[in-house]
């Protein structure tokens, strides 16, 4: 079997989806392996290194001849795969909702897509999960970013010339990425609260000595979604926490908005009313600016002020650590294909009717397969 491995193209985009180290694992299956040369350049991996590794390093017409399985983080158009055959397999980062007509073209080559991101919450695939390894990334890197953008100290400090409070953050959205905020924030010496419509994660908020703030006066909304993910709330929960918030952002110095809702835009979490209610000089970092943000006046890409307060709405944020994403990404990666690899005929076989193939698997035979895009 051979599999292909992409150099990235996007916009803010330096990882990549094979390391030497996961080379050598697809290798060890019995593939054979070849990237495209540069592919590893954004994450300080040279083409000298994957040829070490034991992969065939070319252009990407060369390493697209023949290929079975294509690699690449965030999935290419169907016109950018020059030479790729009907049924060849593509696993990536393919973001469905936010454009339908790349589905439609690989659905149109015969190309048989698997979006990484739909890996379904369950046990056996926690190892392959993308979503959970880049966002782990994204929390730390929130954390690291409002530091050197607030321009104090964290941590408490008493000194012969007086006492530094420590800095207050707020983390709201209590996935993957809001935990790895607290943590973060709390390693630094910061007094940290979160908050999260799931009524389940306040055992973790306080599991990791941040304070839980939460509506208490009204009854009966959990706020879980399918898979773990928070859901959309009742207008009379939003205006119960939009209070809430309003009352404890004003007093907070960092900000780390991390909510998303799958196949929807970012939830609203911070209203320029609430904005103008901060200190000068406080800062936000909002996590889902590139699904529109929930920070009224965050812009992609930019670091905004409003109301003398900082909004970063920097891309990607776990490709800001570009060496260690595509680490835990291409073991994702070989996690999915270790599972389903056929040790007999030396190739993967994705069984159809498996929970995590259904899950995943967008396109084949020409159509497009996943339910929640046929229902859309």
């Amino acid at each position: 079997m051979k599999i292909a491995v992409l150099r990235e193209t996007a916009d803010a985009e330096p990882r990549v989806a094979a390391t030497p180290e996961s080379i050598k694992k697809l290798i060890g299956l019995g593939a054979s392996v070849a990237v495209e040369a540069g592919a590893g350049a954004g994450a300080n991996i040279s083409d000298a290194a994957y040829g070490d590794a034991g992969a065939m390093v070319g252009t990407r017409a060369a390493i697209l001849a023949d290929a079975d399985l294509i690699l690449a983080v965030q999935g290419p158009a169907a016109a950018d795969l020059p030479g790729a055959k009907a049924g060849t397999m593509l696993a990536a980062i393919l973001s469905p909702f936010a454009d339908r007509a790349r589905i439609d073209g690989y659905a149109k080559a015969g190309i048989t897509a698997m979006a990484m991101e739909f890996m379904p919450r369950i046990t056996r695939a926690q190892s392959m999960d993308v979503l959970s390894s880049q966002s782990n990334l994204a929390g730390y890197k929130a954390v690291i970013d409002a530091a050197e953008a607030y321009g104090r100290a964290f941590p408490m400090m008493m000194t012969a010339a007086g006492t530094i409070s420590a800095a207050r953050v707020f983390v709201m959205g209590v996935g993957v990425a809001g935990l790895q905020a607290i943590a973060t924030a709390r390693r630094l010496g910061a007094l940290v609260s979160a908050t999260d419509v799931r009524s389940a994660t306040r055992e973790q908020i306080e599991s990791l000595g941040a304070k839980a703030i939460f509506v208490e006066e009204v009854k009966g909304i959990e706020g879980e979604g399918s898979g773990g993910y928070a859901t959309e709330m009742s207008d009379e929960y939003k205006a119960a926490q939009a209070a809430l918030v309003s009352s404890h952002i004003a007093k907070q110095d960092i900000v780390i908005t991390t909510a998303l809702i799958p196949g929807r835009p970012a939830p609203r979490l911070i209203s320029d009313a609430q904005l103008a209610s901060m200190r000068p000089g406080s800062v936000i970092v909002d996590l889902a600016v590139e699904s529109g943000g929930n920070v009224e006046g965050s812009k992609v890409g930019e670091i905004a002020v409003v109301h003398g307060v900082r909004i970063i709405g920097h891309k990607n944020a776990a490709g800001r650590l570009a060496a260690d994403a595509s680490a835990l990404y291409s073991r994702n990666l070989f996690n999915f294909i270790n599972a389903f690899w056929d040790k007999e005929a030396k190739t993967v076989a994705f069984t159809p009717d498996d929970e995590i193939v259904k899950g995943v698997k967008l396109t084949e035979g020409g159509a497009v397969v996943h339910e929640r895009l046929i229902a859309a």
